[in-house]
């Protein structure tokens, strides 16, 4: 089993730059087919985010993050990080990093392993 740890969460105004982390001990992220990131605001359903392929050869974004987040990989590190830009109220949630064995599972929810998440609040 994997363990995720998640790190970069905070304070931000709108239109800044925030970029979290997500490290993994225990199996290392090779192992497993992709990586990714979900979030859940305050009321509402966690949503998926984006995700990552093991090489990084494969990304895939929701729509509402798509040329503002990005999910670079460093898997020397066993760190999977979350690019965001040009962030917006809207943004505001707990995110969390997460492991599963394809887009397609990652995509729908279907995760192996969830990280303990970090806080992101973006003020206007």
């Amino acid at each position: 089993q994997v363990q995720l740890v998640e790190s970069g969460g905070g304070l931000v105004q709108a239109g800044g730059s925030l970029r979290l982390s997500c490290a993994a001990s225990g199996r290392t992220f090779s192992v497993f087919y992709v990586t990714g990131w979900f979030r859940q605001a305050a009321g509402k359903d966690r949503e998926f985010v984006a995700v990552t392929s093991w090489n990084g050869g494969i990304t895939q974004y929701a729509d509402s993050v798509k040329g503002r987040f990005t999910i670079p990989r460093d898997n020397s590190k066993n760190t999977v990080y979350l690019q965001m830009n040009s962030l917006k109220p809207e943004d505001t949630a707990v995110y969390y990093c997460a492991v599963s064995g394809s887009v397609a599972a990652m995509t729908s929810g279907s995760v192996i392993s969830w990280g303990q998440g970090t806080q992101v609040t973006v003020s206007s």
